[in-house]
């Protein structure tokens, strides 16, 4: 059963799930599909994460019961799939200052770690925490490592790093802490553009090495 719950005075939470999964994001991405067809008296905007989805409204418009209630007409409604979005190629350099520790805690060389990460399509889970920030997955077991113990107070737009088993790309400017492996020069982030980030929940990226 979906869990809905107050985020705000404007806002419900929808919970669908709790883990990190391809199938539980369709599941999310499916509701989310099913509200813009259906939209319900005053839902403004909503945001997707891993196994849940915001929904802004319009106090004006609404109250949080008659929205629920129009979200749950949907459960065991929606037909979710495993997403298949844009694939994008991200030209890396893999020269990341955490490249070599990474290697080190792996008991690999910089070379291996690259391997590993490189190639491989990536679903991007979610966009957030800073604007822009993509969260991808998953990364090989054998270059999984844990974030940095103290973040950062600057990291790079563009910086692409490891976190677990996750791997994500640094829009903007920002702390952070997140093992960096490399770096890529794509513009991910244009405020004047709609949606302002350049990836969505359910496209696949490819970082390819670059010279």
């Amino acid at each position: 059963m979906w869990q809905i719950a107050p985020a705000g005075d404007r806002a419900l939470l929808v919970t669908l799930g709790r883990s990190i999964d391809p199938e539980l994001l369709g599941h999310v991405l499916a509701l989310d599909q099913a509200l813009q067809d259906r939209r319900p008296i005053g839902l403004v905007s909503t945001v997707t994460a891993y196994g849940a989805l915001l929904c802004h409204y319009d106090a004006a418009a609404t109250d949080p019961a008659r929205l629920e209630d129009a979200i749950r007409e949907l459960e065991g409604k929606v037909e979710a799939s495993i997403p298949s979005g844009v694939i994008v190629d991200i030209p890396t350099r893999y020269d990341g200052p955490d490249l070599p520790e990474v290697a080190l805690r792996t008991n690999l060389t910089p070379a291996d770690v690259i391997e590993r990460h490189a190639g491989r399509e990536y679903l991007v889970y979610c966009v957030g925490f800073a604007p822009g920030f993509t969260y991808c997955g998953a990364i090989p077991d054998e270059i999984a490592v844990p974030r940095l113990a103290s973040p950062r107070l600057r990291v790079p737009a563009g910086s692409i790093g490891i976190a677990g088993r996750q791997t994500g790309i640094y829009a903007v400017e920002s702390p952070g802490g997140w093992n960096l492996i490399g770096r890529t020069a794509l513009r991910l982030l244009d405020p004047a553009a709609d949606p302002p980030a350049r990836f969505r929940p359910g496209d696949r990226l490819r970082f390819l090495p670059a010279s």
